[in-house]
């Protein structure tokens, strides 16, 4: 399998016409190669072979072959040759075959020595005292010629150094004198741009830049900030000189002096993308600077060749209609309004509402009589719904109710509260019914001695078996008249067991 050799410096050409069919002319046989970095040649393909864009193809040298990677077929070759500045009447080289595997070999192998070569022919011209640098060296496919680029600022005489260099690699060799910008270019880098280098990557031609490109544009004559790695003006600088200085024909003068009724105004700097000028009341320093546009500019300018001055060097601002605000046409409710809040209210036997979960467990809520009613009504409720398993438990570990066991503790402060007011109240009526009864009985009694009756007599029981009133058996206290006249005495818990 031939493993792809990757090229640094690829010329990238965008070939629009590749999914069209055509028929074969004479001037689709031409094909554009390319070699090691930038170095590009056209050759033609008398056979007919069948080539696509990336295939390793054997060409013509002198002498010998090259190897190099398809770059473009069909049409548009011959406008490349036109860009290049080739003609049809130039001699061009034909393509001898598709490369094999033993030229693929061969020429990994001529590749392998140029780094080497490189640097031995360096130190050869320093032994010389040659005022050169040798930048590069290309082998050829066949490894039997190098091709070695250098650079000098004068005229070198380099004939003995070709005569060292051909006995020590025992190759053809040929010099090639390059400039800072193509050494650039084989190089190959990153620019400042964050792209590859223009001159490694699509670039052939290279046009002189000057400064006046940067004054165009206004930009700052910084030579570290227009430099490229070249050490060279950057070739981007020409790039869209020509569409600065068209926009700039659009801005009034430089020397133009606007006048106003306060103070003169002169131009500072300005913004040909933003179409943008700053003035200021001084010419050669910001003071109180004033940024306007060249349309208003034009108007002053016009202005003062009447004679006249305007207020301000600012048009008046125009002040815009408040903003009409979003209204809503069905009030400013909410959407939830009609949203259930919380859950619903349950009704007591006393016919009071229930007051919320939340707020009965806090214990922050007034409770009245009637409400403690409704409450304790629900809570019945909710024990009749508890767990069957749960009821077993609690009559199996059922212990004395007049002393507060474990559930009771666990139980919330407000639950136990209501509790033992429940009970307080129980006793409370209990009592007064037994006192009540009591003064019944009395006041019987007292009425049945005045009339001549038999005193009534109560029922017998265990305490008082034989009916007596008095519950200890003794008669005589029935037949001794009633005191109506003292006050009763106020007696609690039950009059029979009261000794």
């Amino acid at each position: 399998m031939k493993k792809q050799i990757n090229l640094r410096g690829t010329l990238h050409v965008t070939d629009w016409l590749s999914d069209i069919t055509y028929a074969p002319e004479e001037e689709n046989e031409l094909v554009q190669v390319l070699f090691k970095n930038t170095r590009s040649a056209f050759f033609r393909n008398p056979d007919r072979l069948p080539l696509k864009k990336g295939d390793w193809v054997a060409v013509e040298a002198s002498p010998g072959h090259d190897i190099g990677k398809v770059m473009l077929t069909g049409p548009l070759v011959r406008l490349q040759m036109k860009k290049a500045g080739q003609t049809k009447d130039s001699e061009i080289k034909r393509i001898f075959r598709k490369a094999s595997e033993a030229d693929i070999e061969k020429f990994k192998e001529a590749r392998e020595r140029e780094h080497t070569t490189m640097i031995r022919s360096r130190q050869i011209a320093a032994d010389l005292g040659l005022n050169m640098k040798i930048g590069d060296v290309e082998y050829q496919g066949d490894g039997a010629k190098a091709i070695f680029y250098y650079i000098a600022d004068e005229r070198v005489d380099f004939r003995k150094l070709i005569r060292i260099l051909a006995d020590t690699f025992k190759i053809r060799i040929e010099m090639k004198q390059i400039g800072a910008r193509q050494e650039a270019g084989r190089i190959g880098g990153i620019g400042p741009c964050g792209r590859p280098l223009c001159c490694s990557s699509w670039m052939s031609k290279f046009v002189s830049v000057g400064t006046g490109a940067a004054r165009i544009q206004d930009l700052s004559m910084n030579p570290q900030k227009l430099a490229g790695q070249c050490g060279k003006l950057k070739c981007c600088l020409n790039f869209e000189t020509d569409a600065y200085a068209e926009a700039a024909k659009e801005f009034p003068p430089k020397d133009a002096v606007l006048i106003t009724q306060d103070q003169e105004y002169y131009q500072f700097k300005t913004d040909i993308l933003a179409r943008t000028i700053t003035y200021s009341t001084d010419k050669h320093a910001a003071v109180n600077l004033v940024t306007i546009s060249t349309d208003r500019a034009k108007e002053i300018i016009a202005i003062n060749r009447r004679g006249e001055k305007p207020e301000q060097l600012e048009a008046e601002k125009v002040v815009a209609a408040p903003r009409q605000e979003y209204v809503e046409l069905v009030g400013q409710d909410s959407l939830t309004r009609f949203d259930k809040k919380g859950k619903k209210k349950k009704k007591g036997k006393g016919g009071d509402l229930k007051k919320d979960t939340d707020s009965e467990k806090a214990g922050t809520s007034k409770k009245t009589p009637e409400t403690k009613k409704g409450q304790e009504s629900g809570r019945k409720s909710d024990s009749k719904r508890e767990n069957p398993l749960k009821k077993e438990n609690v009559s199996k570990n059922r212990v004395d109710n007049s002393r507060p066991n474990d559930t009771d503790r666990q139980q919330p402060k407000a639950r136990r509260d209501d509790k033992s007011r429940k009970e307080q109240n129980h006793r409370k009526e209990g009592n007064e019914n037994q006192d009540k009864r009591a003064r019944d009985q009395q006041s019987h009694s007292g009425k049945d001695q005045r009339e001549g009756k038999k005193p009534r007599r109560n029922r017998p029981n265990s305490k008082n078996p034989k009916g007596n009133n008095n519950g200890n058996g003794d008669a005589s206290a029935n037949n001794a008249p009633a005191d109506t006249s003292a006050p009763v005495k106020k007696q609690y818990g039950n009059p029979d067991a009261s000794k």
